[in-house]
């Protein structure tokens, strides 16, 4: 059985023996930093959550393709319901983790993939498809951890890929040798890269005539000799190399985002899904895309329950939680957090399966979603602010807890409603502060906005998938307009 458990899966992303620039040196003991650790056990809970009987029939689905039990997270979705379980597993995923748990952008690309390469093979009679239904199975039955790898750096946006002073500011193929391309190039903004053993690269846009060697998808190992990775600094982050934790907030999860680099890679061809076929390269971007707007109605939803959660808390710990206006502003956060969770399931609900036979989501339903991303989850996080109070902001560092003076008036001063401890109080908030102003806003806020595309790119896919001229031709035979 293909299933690992959190510790199994700790110690085979640690035999992988990675190393990363972080703060201004090179590590190898990334299990064992500060800024890595927390990522990993979010990683973790993923595993652990399959073993788990309350809930690990969410998490474990058969295989059509390697015939095994497998983790939902290296699944390929056969119907309707799987899309729609897949949201509800990543909604439980982030009200556990109170972070990005790291698994949905590989996940999505692989889904992407397995129906883009059936397609191109049957046009251009390649045999990526057979390649990656052998590379998916290997994946699922070792129960692997796969990053996507889409955004590029991009340089001048101004310009094309092959207008760019330097060409591999799109990730290219930049030579071929015997058996496989040898590609150069970044990708940026990468999701729990550090905890992954694998990734599979795909083109950040739609590639035109003349741009082939940047129209390339294809798979690397995370510890391929030829791969750098560079730690992205987050807000806060340092607090978690403190001695005293109190003051990080999520003690025990968090995220990770890495600047990926790859100086000449070489990628042997059982590993390449799709080498210069531009028609086909905007087709994998707007369906990966399409996927992974939908996860977000799924996994910041779940991150949005242990925001709702810590500001309720906070509100009776503060003595206010009776007061209709604190009533009524809790309310429109479940509102709003429910209205991202309704179109993450419709969008579900209402997918239909690819020629290649697995399905895909309701390509405007899903924009929808995301765009609903791009705007709730900050207005969740206004009202979380406005409810916990200004100290939100100024509460002294754990550290003075301990000391003989500054201690005891910590404890005197920020007491609240007497039925909770003051340590505890700040606990919550500093929950609230790293979800709102944190680390963790990396995860929920910024990816929230920039995630799987910004807002103009769900507008520009919203006004495409709308059928705009079919409105217009029922209002007119609705009022017999010729």
């Amino acid at each position: 059985m293909a299933l690992k458990t959190g510790k199994e899966y700790l110690q085979s992303v640690r035999d992988l023996g990675l190393e990363a620039h972080m703060l201004g040196e090179k590590r190898g003991d990334l299990d064992q930093h500060g800024l890595v650790k927390p990522s990993q056990q979010a990683v973790a809970f993923t595993y652990d959550a399959a073993h788990q009987p309350e809930i690990q029939g969410l998490f474990r689905v058969e295989s059509p393709l390697c015939k095994q039990e497998v983790n939902r997270f290296t699944h390929l979705h056969q119907s309707s319901e799987d899309l729609v379980n897949k949201v509800r597993m990543q909604r439980y995923c982030g009200a556990g983790t109170a972070c990005c748990f790291q698994r949905c952008v590989g996940m999505d690309a692989a889904n992407a993939i397995f129906s883009t390469t059936y397609e191109c093979d049957r046009k251009h009679g390649t045999d990526y498809h057979g390649r990656f239904r052998d590379y998916w199975s290997w994946i699922q039955m070792n129960d692997l951890v796969v990053d996507g790898a889409m955004t590029d750096p991009k340089g001048d946006r101004g310009k094309r890929p092959k207008d760019q002073v330097d060409p591999d500011l799109f990730l290219r193929v930049k030579a071929r040798r015997p058996g496989g391309v040898v590609i150069s190039g970044a990708k940026l903004h990468q999701t729990g890269m550090l905890n992954s053993h694998e990734m599979l690269v795909m083109p950040t846009l739609t590639m035109r005539p003349g741009e082939e060697a940047w129209a390339v998808c294809c798979a690397v190992p995370t510890n391929d000799p030829g791969v750098r990775y560079i730690y992205g600094r987050q807000t806060s982050d340092t607090r978690k190399l403190e001695a005293r934790n109190l003051d990080v907030g999520n003690v025990t999860f968090g995220g990770q985002e890495v600047m990926t680099v790859f100086e000449d890679v070489f990628v042997p061809n059982e590993r390449v899904f799709l080498d210069g076929e531009v028609d086909f390269s905007g087709v994998l971007v707007e369906r990966f895309a399409s996927y992974h707007r939908q996860s977000y109605g799924g996994c910041k939803v779940g991150v949005g329950d242990a925001l709702i959660g810590a500001t309720a808390l906070m509100a009776r710990m503060n003595g206010v939680e009776g007061a209709s206006h604190i009533k009524d502003k809790i309310v429109e956060m479940i509102h709003l957090n429910e209205t991202i969770y309704a179109c993450g399931l419709a969008c579900s609900a209402t997918g239909q399966a690819t020629p290649s036979g697995n399905f895909l989501v309701n390509l405007l339903l899903a924009n929808v979603c995301k765009l609903n991303v791009t705007r709730f989850p900050y207005e969740l996080a206004r009202l979380a602010t406005e409810i916990a109070g200004g100290l939100l902001g100024t509460m002294p560092s754990a550290a003075d807890l301990d000391d003989p003076v500054a201690g005891p008036y910590i404890r005197k001063y920020l007491q609240a409603n007497p039925s909770f401890d003051v340590v505890d109080r700040m606990k919550v908030m500093r929950l609230i502060e790293n979800l709102v102003a944190g680390a963790g806003s990396v995860g929920y806020l910024i990816e929230s906005m920039h995630g799987a595309g910004p807002p103009t790119a769900q507008r520009i896919m919203i006004g495409r998938q709308a059928d705009l001229e079919s409105k217009i031709v029922r209002v007119k035979n609705m009022l017999e307009i010729s």
